[in-house]
């Protein structure tokens, strides 16, 4: 009989930590054949388990009496905090115990400790997060999305095949759009940066169709977004923000009236899936892509539904054998000297 995957969890990284964490944590138990390591310290998780009723066999606790803040620099908290619940839960995946690795704490010290502890598949060059954005068709897959501010050309190259295997693979689009995100479409228009990793996207063999700009995203102008980190984490948090803004906007004018009221009553199905369709707590968590082992990062502000829905897409990541299939099939050209 196979074994439950295990999956390991940070129980304080992000701003809700740890009592969203560990909620999140019990409720993933349901309905899912897993087992829960939670990384952190462990008083104050058990203080939280015990609010709890749940199969005691299926949860564990990693006891990590550091933890990396968002003002530490990733490397130097890495090296130096190796009893930190990131540094510890990473390791769990290393050494095998677990098969994955959820934290909603700091982006670039989970980047760093996954590097450093885990391991990058031998031809890539930096891994790469990538984010679900909810477009007029279905969904965009944006990479990278905020792991690596500073790119090369060839990181992009490398954004994009992966992109392009995620989408075929987890997602189920054949044959995925892949776009460079640019400020004009024109081939010649950007950078340096984009111009020459636009060549390289165009000789790759993904189904490139050129430069996409950031208004087109949203109307699903490609399946796949190649961004570098800063950029794409602007799109990411413009995303974000203007999606809750709209909906403040939309719930203010379906409220200023009698029959906006009655209308906001008939058409409250359609509000909600709408809604829903922005709602990072549903999509679950973006996965680090180009590692050994699978790391999926939260969004900071992550209640308890957010982690249940980061630890279920671990599941699904797990399934697809994500991290084997960019090996396979990723076939890398050497980096440009």
């Amino acid at each position: 009989m196979k074994e439950p995957a295990s999956i390991a969890i940070d129980a304080m990284g992000g701003d809700n930590a740890p009592g969203e964490i560990v909620k999140g944590a019990i409720d993933a138990l349901k309905g899912n054949d897993i087992k829960i390591l939670l990384a952190g310290k462990e008083h104050a998780i058990r203080e939280e388990l015990e609010k709890y009723s749940y199969d005691a066999g299926r949860v564990a606790i990693i006891d990590a009496s550091e933890v990396i803040t968002n003002d530490e620099a990733p490397a130097t908290a890495i090296r130096q905090k190796k009893n930190s619940s990131v540094a510890l839960g990473l390791l769990a995946v290393k050494e095998g115990r677990a098969s994955s690795f959820v934290s909603a704490g700091p982006t670039g010290a989970i980047l760093t400790g996954a590097t450093v502890i885990i391991g990058r598949i031998k031809g890539i060059e930096r891994p790469a997060l990538g984010a679900l954005l909810p477009n007029a068709k279905g969904f965009s897959f944006l990479i990278d999305s905020g792991a690596n501010v500073d790119s090369k050309p060839s990181y992009l190259l490398q954004f994009a095949k992966m992109g392009s295997i995620y989408m075929e693979n987890v997602v189920g689009i054949q044959n995925p759009r892949v776009g460079l995100l640019n400020i004009g479409a024109e081939k010649e228009k950007g950078n340096a940066l984009v111009k020459e990793a636009y060549e390289l996207i165009e000789r790759s063999g993904v189904n490139f169709i050129g430069n996409i700009e950031a208004r087109d995203v949203p109307m699903g102008g490609a399946d796949v977004v190649v961004a570098d980190g800063f950029a794409g984490n602007v799109v990411l948090k413009h995303t974000e923000g203007l999606a809750k803004a709209l909906m403040m906007m939309i719930k203010k004018e379906l409220m200023s009236s009698f029959a906006s009221k009655i209308g906001a009553a008939l058409a409250s199905g359609a509000f909600k899936n709408l809604r829903k369709s922005f709602d990072y707590t549903e999509i679950g968590g973006a996965p680090f892509l180009g590692l050994k082992g699978l790391v999926v990062k939260a969004h900071g502000e992550s209640n308890a539904r957010a982690i249940e829905m980061a630890v279920r897409s671990c599941i699904s990541f797990s399934e697809k054998e994500l991290a084997r299939r960019i090996e396979e099939s990723l076939s890398i050209e050497a980096p440009p000297k």
